[in-house]
Parts: structure tokens; C-alpha cells; sequence
């Protein structure tokens, strides 16, 4: 399979302090890939060097089979959905999507087909004459979807796309992931929502202090570190502290537990990702 996304010993320095060291990665054509880490591991820092954003200090990135210095050529292969709402507020929802597709050089004829088309694939074209301050969250997310991929991107990057949404906004966007995916997209996602990646994402990659610490499918992970998980009580029951041990099957974690003299404040449960990434990174996500 090819890649359509190789970092090759990618670092990134600013003030003298290495925020990426020495990343290595590749992101297979056709995959959900899901890029996780605590906040300021270095996450935000690879997903603007791979979006052309920011340049890096060392190291040889490749999208889409092109060199990132490149950009030109790359922003023509890519689409990118922002955490931070990035809509013109004070024009309508068809303005600002004929204002990208401007930018793209789209012909009127073929641009006003794929913005009609894109906005009802969205569930928007009812709201096309809607100015954007006027829609929900979930509403501006949609539309910012819409609008990165109506140069019909090969890969889509999106950083954080249901934050802050309510469970329906979000159960639409993984639809739309979902559908684009099945239509051979790559995409790429970062998320705090452990549910989310573990729903979505083929692979996942974990950076922390700027290196990639983890990377494989949600099985391959949990075979690495553990498919059960025994949670036990420690310190003052006002206030308590957990401690987790990680076992290769569920029934292994069950078996120890049925061993135990006093099981006072233990439990057994299936190992989820969110147990693993805790595990790696030593803190939860914030």
C-alpha cells in the first residue's frame, strides 16, 4: 500500500526548544489515521508542518508522493478542518464556500455544482442564504467540511472536528468521515474523544515530548499492553487514587482477582484505549 502522507526524522525547533524530535511516520493511502497526545506534545506543531503550515527544521516530509516544499502543488492534494472556526461570519453559508472555490480557480459552472453538491451532502443547502454568525457549532463545522473538500482534496486533515458538539452534531461528522473514507479518502484526525478514534481510526499513532511513542491498530496496542485491566483502590478513601494493572486477556485480570484474599476496592474490566494512552503518557488527556 502506498503512503500518502511519510515523515522522514521530522524535527521542529522554536526558541532553542525542540517541540518535535526526530519524527518518523507514515500514513498509508485510503486509511482513518488517528494522531493523539496530551496538549503539547507536539501534535498540533506535526499536523501544521504536514498542512504546509510551518516549515520544518530538519527532516524530509512527503504528501501525496510530494516534497513539502512543494506547497502549491500540495494545498491542490489536501483539505484541512481546523479546530478554530475559520468561516467569513459576516457572509452566507453559499458566499463563503464560492469564495474558496474562487480561491481554487474553480470554473463558475463546475464550482457552483460542487458547492451544491457538498452542501447537501453536508445537510447545509437548506441554510445556503444563512449568514454563517447564524448557525450552530455543529452547523459552522459541517460547513467547514464542506468547504475543504470541495477542490476534492486526496487526503483531509482534521484537527479536533466535534469539539465542543453536541452527541448528534458528532454522530453526523463521523458519518461523513465515515462515508468519505468509504469513498477512498485518507484522512487524518486528531481528537481528545478516546470513543472517537476508537470508533473511526484504522490506525493510531501517540506522540509525547515531541516523539511518536506508540503506533498500531486498536488490537495491536491493546496485545502490546494488555486486553484486561485490574483497577484498585489506593490511599484515603476521601480521597481515593486508582491504580491499574494491566493483564493479556480479560479472563487473566478476573483469574488474579479471584485469587485475592481481601479484593476490597479491586475491579476487572476490559482495557480501552483511553487505559493505554495513560499508560504511555503517564496523564489524561486535558
Amino acid at each position: 500500500m502506498n503512503s500518502s502522507v511519510s515523515l522522514q526524522n521530522i524535527s521542529k525547533i522554536y526558541n532553542q526548544v525542540s517541540v518535535v524530535n526526530d519524527l518518523s511516520l507514515a500514513i498509508q493511502s485510503g486509511e482513518i489515521f488517528g494522531l493523539l497526545g496530551p496538549n503539547g506534545a507536539g501534535k498540533s506543531t506535526t499536523i501544521r508542518m504536514m498542512t504546509t503550515l510551518t516549515k520544518p527544521s530538519q527532516g524530509n516530509i512527503q504528501i501525496a508522493g510530494l516534497d513539502i516544499d512543494q506547497g502549491q502543488q500540495i494545498k491542490r492534494k489536501i483539505g484541512v478542518v481546523l479546530q478554530q472556526v475559520s468561516l467569513d461570519q459576516d457572509l452566507t453559508v453559499w458566499e463563503n464556500m464560492e469564495m474558496h472555490g474562487r480561491l481554487h480557480h474553480l470554473p463558475k459552472s463546475l464550482r457552483q455544482d460542487r458547492i451544491h453538491h457538498y452542501l447537501d451532502y453536508v445537510d447545509l443547502l437548506q441554510r445556503q442564504q444563512d449568514v454563517v454568525r447564524q448557525l450552530s457549532g455543529g452547523m459552522m463545522r459541517r460547513l467547514q467540511i464542506a468547504r475543504a473538500l470541495l477542490h476534492q482534496p486526496q487526503i483531509l486533515f482534521l484537527d479536533e472536528p466535534t469539539v465542543g458538539l453536541d452527541p448528534q452534531s458528532r454522530r453526523r461528522i463521523w458519518e461523513i468521515i465515515q462515508e468519505l473514507n468509504h469513498q477512498g479518502m485518507t484522512i487524518v484526525l486528531t481528537t481528545h474523544y478516546m470513543e472517537e478514534v476508537e470508533s473511526l481510526c484504522d490506525r493510531i499513532g501517540i506522540i509525547d515530548k515531541g516523539q511518536l511513542i506508540a503506533l498500531g491498530t486498536l488490537a495491536e496496542l491493546k496485545q502490546q499492553h494488555g486486553d484486561g485491566l485490574l483497577v484498585k483502590q489506593v490511599g484515603e478513601s476521601s480521597r481515593p487514587q486508582w491504580d491499574y494493572q494491566f493483564f493479556p486477556t480479560l479472563a487473566a485480570a478476573q483469574d488474579y482477582l479471584d485469587h485475592q484474599t481481601n479484593r476490597v476496592g479491586m475491579m476487572v474490566r476490559p482495557a480501552n484505549l483511553e487505559d493505554i494512552f495513560v499508560e504511555l503518557t503517564g496523564r489524561n488527556l486535558d
